[in-house]
């Protein structure tokens, strides 16, 4: 696997800090993740890692970190600018006594500016951000796609990025280094062609009535008659012709003059999807350019056709979980059991057959 033998140390916090470890240990690094005495029963992306908890408000649980650290290659600090300090594993500590060591700090605002020790969630990055602004349709309020784009997105998966980047550079360097995540930044980095494409003909409108954010009717979501959705994006005027054909409704042009013309051909292809069922239409539109596909509930998403062939999703300790992306021909990531727990006590031992001397464990696995 692409991470074999990359050992990371990930002190667990919300979504972003666990989604980050998950996509690590889905490729083969090996995560131990340090946790308070009591479980997280918020952490679902527990899986393909070890836990150990650890009171860092004393002495003996700050020294048993502190060795723990001096052996990993990565660490994950999803905690607000300070915290580790006051903890006295901050990286001026931590990457003096062990050079080689990557400090990933992963928090909403990044380590300095005037929010960055403020509390914040998904919604407020994106908010900060500019593209929440970008988020919605005509004559509507900002919508943020649940928690995605920046806890997920813009947090876990842009810091396993930089992660990868600074041990690909360690590779010639020898050298570890300090990586600032701000879920702010991330969020509006992944979006950069929103911010590029703002020139554009397709933006010419305001938020809401533009070709992408819901502003046209040939790329937007459609009832069927059975309650369910289909989704239409026939930009292409080539692909926009096969969509009208096959509607069955030739008359439809594309960009309508008027706006009661536009509002005229929206209810047409209301009025049309409605006549049928979303896997009638989902037939109709099969083997097609159109661009026209089922709005799949996640609970039959592993036996949608092109899912099920791909093995797209996988059923995971009775959870339904997709599998680890992108796909590598030779060495793909794997999904992963939960790999057990590690508990204070006064012995020697290991973590993850790694041998470390501890003041505090017993592995419980």
């Amino acid at each position: 696997m692409p991470l074999k033998d990359v050992k990371v140390i990930e002190f667990v916090g919300l979504a972003p800090g666990p989604f980050c470890g998950k996509v690590l240990a889905d490729f083969g690094a090996s995560v131990l993740r340090v946790d308070k005495i009591w479980e997280n029963d918020f952490d679902v992306l527990q899986n393909g890692k070890c836990t150990i908890n650890i009171n860092l408000k004393t002495s003996d649980g700050r020294q048993l970190a502190r060795k723990i650290i001096q052996t990993q290659d990565v660490l994950i600090d999803p905690f607000r600018p300070g915290v580790m300090e006051k903890n006295g594993i901050g990286p001026d500590v931590l990457c003096k006594e062990n050079p080689r060591l990557i400090y990933a700090r992963l928090t909403g605002f990044g380590q300095y500016g005037s929010l960055a020790k403020r509390a914040g969630h998904d919604i407020n990055y994106l908010a900060i951000s500019g593209v929440l602004s970008m988020l919605r349709s005509q004559n509507s309020k900002p919508i943020p796609p649940v928690n995605i784009l920046a806890d997920f997105a813009g947090g876990g998966l842009i810091c396993a990025l930089g992660i990868c980047l600074a041990l690909l550079e360690r590779h010639r360097s020898g050298c570890g280094q300090i990586i600032d995540a701000s879920m702010c930044e991330g969020v509006a980095y992944i979006s950069s062609w929103l911010f590029l494409s703002r020139s554009l003909p397709i933006w010419g409108n305001q938020t809401g009535q533009n070709i992408l954010d819901g502003g046209s009717f040939f790329y937007d979501t459609y009832e069927t008659k059975d309650g369910r959705f289909i989704s239409v994006g026939a930009l292409e005027p080539h692909f926009f012709d096969i969509f009208k054909q096959n509607l069955g409704l030739p008359e439809l042009i594309q960009f309508p003059a008027s706006e009661y013309q536009k509002n005229s051909a929206r209810e047409a292809v209301k009025n049309a999807f409605k006549k049928k069922t979303r896997n009638e239409w989902s037939k109709v539109f099969e083997n097609t350019d159109a661009c026209v596909f089922p709005v799949v509930e996640w609970e039959e998403v592993a036996q949608y056709g092109h899912n099920k062939q791909r093995s797209s999703f996988q059923k995971f300790d009775n959870e339904l979980v997709p599998v680890p992306s992108p796909l590598l021909s030779r060495t793909p990531g794997t999904l992963k059991s939960k790999r057990g727990n590690l508990t204070a006590v006064s012995v020697k031992g290991q973590v993850d057959n790694r041998e470390i001397s501890l003041s505090r464990f017993k592995a419980k696995i």
